[in-house]
């Protein structure tokens, strides 16, 4: 007899809907085809001892197993809950309703529990797409799996438990999850940071418009604790940001049975040892990276220079285009890498250039080695350079109240609006730092004075046309903060000193 029900194997980030059929007929082997990895091989013997636990027995006659297309590659022991049903179906030890009707999957335990999978999102929303309307999926698995509206999820614990449902056992599906916009507690928050007003006022506007920033000082300035307290001021998540950025941490296996949506902004605080493959993501079936990983969020990297030159170069493409295409022999695929980027790091190798009183003991050729281990293309793609200098005894401890997160976080909402309903007929744009050149000659127009500020400062410093539209976004964002429909002088001037790194002998 012939069984059949879905699947869906995993293609990046998204999910191909895969056909698993059974037959059992004469002979004694057991076949198991359709391009599968060694982990699904081993399913025989997981789903062999799960069926024998809850009363069936596994069929000792010719088995085949056919996973289709057989073109995909199939990895995972997501398998395991299919092969188990239509093996049961095909060797007609029970029958099971509308077995065909369902994308299934899960891993068995031995014992027929049923374990979580990754990716359960994406193959929900592939599902969907291809007109299935009911999915079988471990308990754990089910909720992010119910953010798709249109097709209903079950989520079942154990083997014995979808075998009942298929009997015809009525279980409702599960309901999708209630993520209004609830106020997230942060710990850290910018009222704990004294002074530094400056370095505040940059965050703020990076965050508002998007704006990619450097923070440039002496150990024990206070540049990382700033870059800790950032999610605390970006605004909520909207329900496609939630969706995308759950997609990416579910395909990873960061979700959990307590936390089975990212609802909060991700900060991925990388250590400078990071690889090229763990950055932008790898492996022979490509899994996403770091930069992915921080999707909607933040991406910080401290000790800038420390890291390896290559690693860092292969920012330079998903700082422009938002996105990371990784390629094998099999085909590209494409993982979304829309971060804000936040990084660190000294003036110098002992950390004191520039400082207000301690001495730099480094020698000039030195300063400008250490600061040209970055990249001056990678640099030209960073919005925002500020120096940070560490705090005067007196302004620690003068007593005055520092500006909280969530004052600074309605300011950044407003100025998000702003721009949501600038680009509301632009679907891929949602801030000012995305626009592209055409756009920003549309939405950045200058009054002559400013065009005169503007043209000065790209002569005196030497910036490239990357750099002038970088400011003219910055200055857009800063007139979005101060509710203004245009940009004046003062906003350009603003944006205009968040070029440190393009003085001239900025390091000597």
């Amino acid at each position: 007899m012939l069984a059949k029900t879905f699947g869906s194997a995993l293609v990046g980030i998204h999910a191909s809907i895969i056909t698993i059929e059974t037959h059992v007929g004469q002979g004694s082997k057991c076949y198991l085809v359709g391009l599968p990895d060694s982990t699904i091989k081993e399913s025989i013997q997981r789903v062999e001892s799960a069926i024998k636990q809850i009363g069936y027995f596994f069929p000792r006659r010719k088995v085949v197993i056919n996973l289709a297309p057989a073109d995909i590659r199939k990895e995972g022991s997501g398998y395991d809950l299919p092969i188990a049903l239509g093996l049961l179906q095909a060797s007609e030890q029970t029958k099971m309703i509308g077995l065909s009707d369902y994308l299934i999957m899960g891993e068995l335990s031995l014992t027929g529990e049923i374990r979580p999978i990754k990716g359960a999102l994406s193959m929900a929303i592939e599902a969907k797409k291809q007109g299935i309307k009911s999915l079988i999926l471990p308990r754990e698995n089910a909720i992010e799996a119910a953010l798709i509206d249109g097709i209903s999820i079950f989520g079942m614990a154990t083997l014995r438990d979808t075998i009942r449902f298929l009997h015809g056992r009525t279980q409702a599906p599960v309901k999708a999850p209630n993520i209004g916009q609830q106020a997230i507690l942060y710990e850290d928050d910018f009222s704990q940071i004294k002074g530094q007003e400056k370095a505040k006022r940059a965050i703020e506007i990076a965050v508002a418009g998007g704006h990619n920033l450097l923070l440039v000082g002496p150990p024990g300035a206070g540049k990382t604790m700033m870059a800790k307290r950032i999610p605390s001021i970006m605004p909520p998540m909207s329900l496609r940001e939630i969706i995308e950025t759950t997609q990416i941490h579910s395909i990873v296996g960061k979700l959990s049975s307590e936390n089975p949506l990212v609802t909060e902004r991700p900060f991925r605080a990388l250590h400078h040892s990071i690889t090229a493959p763990a950055l932008i993501g790898g492996r022979t079936n490509p899994h996403p990276g770091e930069i992915s990983l921080a999707h909607q969020g933040v991406l910080f990297l401290d000790e800038l220079p420390e890291f390896q030159r290559h690693v860092l170069e292969l920012l330079r493409q998903p700082l422009e285009e938002r996105k990371i295409p990784i390629s094998r022999a099999h085909g590209t695929v494409e993982f979304p890498a829309n971060f804000l980027l936040i990084s660190a790091m000294n003036p110098c190798p002992c950390g004191y250039f520039h400082h207000p009183d301690k001495p730099c003991t480094c020698k000039p050729f030195q300063v400008d080695r250490y600061l040209h281990r970055i990249s001056g293309p990678l640099l030209d793609r960073i919005d925002m350079h500020l120096e940070v200098f560490p705090l005067k005894y007196p302004e620690m401890f003068n007593g005055k109240a520092s500006e909280s997160s969530a004052l600074i976080r309605e300011r950044v909402i407003a100025a998000r609006e702003k721009q949501l309903l600038r680009f509301q007929n632009t679907r891929k744009i949602q801030t000012n730092a995305e626009m592209n050149s055409e756009q920003v000659k549309q939405v950045c127009l200058l009054d002559s004075p400013s065009s005169n500020l503007l043209e000065s400062a790209i002569e005196k410093l030497q910036l490239s046309a990357r750099a002038h539209d970088r400011i003219l976004k910055m200055a857009r964002t800063i007139a979005d903060l101060a509710h203004s429909s245009t940009i004046q002088a003062k906003h350009l001037a603003e944006a205009i000193t968040y070029r440190n790194l393009d003085r001239e002998n900025w390091s000597g």
